[in-house]
């Protein structure tokens, strides 16, 4: 019997049916949760540290081989100390040199204190009587109030303002006489008054010379060829060319000395009658009334200053006398220069800490436990900062990664349970715990609105692998089943 075949269509048809049961055989065979979870592949992962200097220098000695398992704070890689270690022992003998200074500047601040104590209180003594003076004292003629009205710290404020005051309007009259040659009238009188000044001067030196030379040639003492002595002394002394000293000084009638200065003398009383002369030949004169006003301004404002000044000296008693203030400036200096001695203590000791801080990084020590992947260095050679020595990872805390469909992620939670194979074990599983989920799609195209081209995303998914054989290596592919 002959079976005739359906038509085309009809065939189409079925096969279609046929791939779309098969499709969804193998989709719930894989994907759904009553037939077996959701599969992923991905790769042994695990922290990766690269073991690096924080100074330069040269490798003195690598403590460490490729392979080998280290505990955290182990020592790795030690660079030569030897620089550093010197520049410590001049940095220590500095932090004592500063200790000592700032021992001696204590030292020095303690007596300033005491000093400035005793100070004050003696004044403060002295000073006791005239406060409760002050109580009852007042001028009857000019003022009401008692002395003690206005405080010592007002009277001494006052006071100060006075004697600057004075200073100011002294300047200002010694520089108006110096600026009063501005007419010639004025330019001549002062030239007089320069030429009186100078005569007096020249008589006054020429008379006390005149004065030494009579004493000199005044002798008491023999003279003689046979006693060598200097006639112009009561008692003479000996010299040795006696016959020209005693000429010179005119004891055998020979009055040199005595005329020149004599001489000298009579000329200089000469010159000042003469400047005198011409000193009061212009003394009625506007321009010597100008000039000599000047001058009594002058001389009044000076003492002005100087009763101004000893008014507040005569303030400055008790813890305001000045040496109260001095001993105070001197407590103050004291006091900076022991600041400025523990700040030189705090600086010294700054670098030495520096120092030790430095040559602790000249130790790599490992970070944390695990095992040696790398050994990039070997003892003698140079090492510059951030360059890579050795590289280790953790190797107890290893983890995979996988990538689930967008479709399916609401299907993972953290703390879910997993199965990891790998083909290097064929029968064997490894359990694991989803630690993270990645909270953005990858591989995900641009201005994707289909439905098909969104089913095209993933997730990132990472699971914390238990292997406490060790079994598991970096980079090693393995399968993922989620229970």
């Amino acid at each position: 019997m002959q079976h005739k075949l359906p038509p085309l269509p009809v065939r189409i048809a079925l096969g279609v049916i046929l791939l779309g049961a098969l499709t969804y055989l193998i989709y719930v065979t894989l994907f759904n949760p009553d037939h077996g979870g959701i599969t992923a592949s991905g790769s042994i992962e695990a922290t990766i540290v690269n073991v690096s200097p924080e100074l330069a220098g040269k490798i003195l000695n690598v403590e460490v081989e490729e392979g080998q398992k280290v505990s955290e704070n182990d020592l790795l890689v030690q660079i030569d100390p030897t620089l550093l270690t010197a520049q410590r022992e001049v940095a220590a003998a500095n932090v004592e040199a500063a200790k000592a200074g700032a021992q001696t500047a204590q030292s020095a601040l303690n007596t300033a204190k005491s000093q400035y104590q005793i100070t004050l209180e003696a004044a403060l003594a002295q000073d006791k009587k005239s406060r409760v003076q002050d109580w009852f004292s007042k001028d009857p003629n000019q003022f009401e109030q008692p002395d003690w009205y206005f405080s010592r710290v007002e009277q001494l404020q006052a006071a100060q303002e006075q004697v600057d005051l004075a200073f100011k309007l002294w300047e200002e009259s010694k520089s108006k006489l110096q600026d009063v040659n501005v007419t010639d009238a004025q330019s001549e009188f002062l030239k007089v008054e320069k030429r009186l000044l100078d005569a007096r001067l020249a008589y006054l030196t020429a008379k006390d010379v005149d004065e030494l030379a009579q004493n000199s040639a005044d002798a008491n003492a023999p003279v003689g060829k046979y006693n060598s002595t200097h006639c112009g002394m009561n008692d003479g002394y000996r010299v040795d060319k006696w016959w020209l000293t005693n000429k010179i000084y005119g004891c055998r009638g020979d009055d040199h000395l005595t005329n020149t200065s004599e001489d000298w003398l009579n000329a200089a009383e000469k010159e000042l009658d003469d400047a005198q002369k011409a000193y009061d030949a212009l003394l009625d004169t506007k321009a010597a009334d100008e000039v000599l006003q000047m001058r009594a301004d002058v001389s009044v404002a000076q003492e002005r200053y100087y009763a101004a000044l000893d008014r507040l000296r005569g303030l400055q008693t008790g813890d305001q006398s000045n040496a109260v203030l001095a001993a105070q400036g001197a407590l103050s200096q004291a006091q900076a220069a022991a600041d400025q001695a523990q700040k030189s203590v705090e600086q010294a000791q700054a670098n030495l800490d520096l120092l030790d801080a430095q040559i602790e990084k000249l130790e790599m020590r490992a970070v944390m436990d695990g095992v040696i992947l790398t050994r990039n260095v070997e003892p003698g050679e140079y090492v510059q900062p951030g360059a890579v020595a050795l590289t280790m990872a953790d190797l107890e805390q290893i983890t995979i990664t996988v990538y689930v469909p967008e479709d399916r992620y609401g299907e993972i939670k953290v703390g879910q349970q997993a199965d990891v194979s790998a083909d290097s074990f064929p029968g064997e599983t490894f359990a694991a715990t989803v630690i993270q989920i990645a909270d953005q799609a990858e591989f995900t195209p641009r201005n994707v609105q289909t439905v098909e081209g969104r089913s095209s995303t993933f997730y990132a998914i990472k699971l914390k692998v238990e292997d406490r054989d060790g079994k598991l290596k970096i980079g090693m592919p393995a399968d993922v089943v989620f229970k």
